[in-house]
């Protein structure tokens, strides 16, 4: 089984990081959705909103990610540890979806500046995931020793 840092000491500065990048994905669904307003739900102009290409659909999904990465950000608890994760792993996979689909059925207009801001958000957010796990001390005290006694541990 893997074991992920429990109480990492770096877990204050991850969470500040998934926090900033839920305030750009709110502000740039905000800006979107008011740049594209009057156009179609799918449209694909060039409408641009703080450096990445939208249309009206992308910018309501974005102001809910960015909505959700916030709350996770700001909670204390394991709900923030698993919203980073999983933000991470849909960001990689709609990454990767749009990047197949650029020339053809790109439902979300996007760029292929915006497939690399979300590969790299999906990063991002998967190693905040990974480090801003909480337990109680014992549990950290514990996974310190185990990391630090790895043979002994095991002929015990």
């Amino acid at each position: 089984m893997a074991h992920i840092p429990v109480n990492h000491p770096a877990r204050p500065f991850y969470r500040v990081l998934a926090g900033l990048i839920g305030v750009y994905i709110l502000a740039f669904g905000v800006y979107g959705v008011v740049l594209t307003w009057n156009k179609g739900l799918f449209g694909r102009g060039s409408d641009w909103s703080l450096g990445l290409r939208t249309n009206l659909a992308f910018s309501i999904v974005s102001v809910i990610f960015g909505a959700f990465l916030l709350i996770g950000a700001s909670r204390r608890s394991n709900l923030g540890h698993y919203m980073n994760l999983t933000a991470g792993a849909v960001f990689l996979f709609t990454g990767l979806l749009m990047m197949a689909l650029l020339q053809t059925a790109n439902f979300l207009n996007f760029s292929m500046s915006t497939v690399i801001v979300s590969l790299l958000f999906g990063l991002v957010l998967l190693g905040t995931g990974l480090y801003d796990k909480v337990g109680p001390p014992e549990h950290a005290a514990a996974e310190r020793e185990r990391s630090r006694h790895p043979v002994a541990e095991r002929h015990r």
